[in-house]
């Protein structure tokens, strides 16, 4: 009974998402996850982001990764922070988030206060960017984070205004409170692997890379048991892989594969950061209470020889 009564209120919650997008009026994030503590990551509308631009304790970041793209044009009052300078080796991996008193500062200096409403964006096949930056956002303990729907292609076709002038600003007071209840560790996965916790492990990466078919890691496929739901189902497609489908689509995407809010849910990709876009949908968009990232993924998981890897792909996908 408490499974079906779940998922009747991550339904009422996505049709209630849906009717505010079509209204224009920001995606606040479901009740399920208005109600915990702690951040708040919702999706906003390109027109709401234009009303608001000018707000004073509003800060936006643009995270494209080339810096002459901001420069040639983008979001008024937008400062640019590209997402690959949120990671970097760490003396035993590559391409891992810095260590937290670092990624405060990169925060403070893009002026984020602990007051500030942050909104994130990015453009092309970058959405993963400001979902990446989205999380750190949390996992850093500040309050008020969004994503914008639709990334600067939607701002753009909605004919809003771009601009090339650099917003002028003060570095922030921004106070870390480290969020270590979003993420597990390795040790965490070889515990689940080994023992007889029940935790749903899903896997957004293209299905043959998934499947192990690509040659690209020390060793190659996924974690045994894995769900392979590729990032990009999430979204429209191709016409704007930054726009979000409706929620109840993603539900019911869900609902096929048996994955309730009752599941502990773990979400693992390459390197940590396509897990983040379905990270941010399920607990804060869908209301799903148990979901966290495994940060290392397989870049840091194939690199263990005694894990078990499985290969082939998800028959589902």
């Amino acid at each position: 009974m408490s499974n079906l009564l779940n998922r009747w209120q991550a339904r009422l919650a996505a049709f209630c998402l849906a009717l505010l997008a079509v209204a224009g009026l920001p995606l606040l994030s479901s009740p399920a996850a208005a109600n915990s503590p702690g951040t708040a990551v919702d999706f906003v509308s390109p027109q709401w982001l234009a009303d608001h631009s000018a707000d004073p304790d509003l800060r936006i970041l643009d995270v494209r990764l080339n810096p002459l793209d901001y420069i040639s044009g983008h979001i008024p009052e937008a400062v640019h922070l590209a997402d690959n300078t949120f990671r970097g080796p760490n003396g035993r991996l590559p391409v891992q988030y810095w260590e937290q008193q670092r990624l405060a500062a990169l925060f403070s200096e893009a002026g984020i206060g602990d007051d500030s409403q942050v909104v994130v964006y990015s453009d092309g096949g970058n959405l993963l960017g400001a979902t990446m930056v989205a999380y750190l956002l949390e996992r850093s303990g500040h309050g008020q984070v969004s994503v914008l729907d639709g990334g600067l292609k939607g701002y753009r076709e909605a004919g809003l205004p771009i601009t090339r002038e650099f917003p002028q600003y003060e570095a922030g007071t921004f106070t870390l409170n480290d969020n270590d209840a979003i993420r597990v560790t390795l040790d965490q996965v070889r515990e689940y692997l080994s023992g007889d916790a029940d935790v749903v492990f899903i896997d957004p990466r293209p299905p043959a890379l998934f499947a192990g078919e690509e040659d690209v890691f020390i060793r190659n496929g996924h974690i045994p048991g894995a769900n392979n739901i590729p990032w990009p189902t999430f979204t429209i497609g191709e016409d704007n892989l930054h726009q979000l489908k409706p929620l109840d689509e993603i539900q019911a995407l869900l609902d096929r594969r048996g994955i309730t809010p009752d599941d502990d849910i773990v979400v693992t990709c390459s390197t940590g950061r396509e897990a983040t876009l379905q990270y941010v949908v399920l607990k804060h968009l869908l209301g799903y209470p148990n979901v966290r990232v495994y940060e290392g993924s397989w870049t840091e998981y194939s690199a263990q020889p005694d894990l078990p890897v499985a290969t082939g792909r998800d028959p589902l996908t």
